[in-house]
């Protein structure tokens, strides 16, 4: 009877300890696990184009401003360099990971144009998002009027923030080449 007690006590460990390991290789799989804690910064290059996505401080209060912000500098050959884009070349969407909402960043779509100097970063400021509908439940639609006035509950947030813009490939065409430069920060939201 000792030896069947020992046998399965066995299996039943080496079963939790393969489980255990399966379970950290998954979230070493995954790019950006939403239970690890993100930098206050992120900078990405592609091209000519360096993005930066900042958040003032990894911790704020409740109701406390939040500081986000985001740039884009040109580095390329040339003096300067236009740009097309939405109302900003800038969103910043959002996931509150501990209760896995999703903060939409809505903009107007006009087809707007802004020049760059090389090596004078332009700078877009979070500014507000959020939204809801009628149908979503009813502790989606508080947490989302608090969002709105910028009153962040507590929590843990992610940014997702996106540079979208276009150039034109030479002067004079109509040929463009376009840019999506994605990176992500988070910030705690404490009582």
């Amino acid at each position: 009877m000792k030896k069947i007690t020992i046998i399965l006590s066995f299996v039943f460990i080496s079963i939790i300890l393969f489980g255990c390991q399966q379970s950290n290789d998954k979230k070493l799989d995954n790019e950006v696990s939403y239970t690890d804690k993100l930098e206050t910064q992120a900078e990405v290059t592609e091209g000519d184009f360096t993005y930066r996505l900042v958040t003032e401080k990894a911790e704020y209060s409740e109701n406390e401003p939040i500081k986000i912000y985001a740039e884009l500098e040109y580095t390329g050959d040339k003096g300067e360099i236009e740009i097309f884009h939405a109302a900003s070349p800038f969103s910043f969407p959002m996931v509150e990971t501990t209760r896995n909402y999703e903060i939409e960043y809505a903009m107007d779509m006009p087809l707007l144009s802004k020049t760059l100097v090389k090596g004078e970063p332009l700078r877009g400021e979070y500014v507000g998002s959020g939204g809801y509908s009628s149908e979503d439940q009813n502790e989606y639609q508080d947490f989302m009027k608090q969002i709105m006035n910028k009153e962040f509950p507590a929590g843990y947030y992610v940014v997702n923030g996106i540079a979208d813009f276009d150039i034109r490939v030479s002067e004079g065409t109509e040929s463009e080449e376009k840019y999506q430069l994605e990176a992500q920060v988070g910030f705690s939201v404490i009582n």
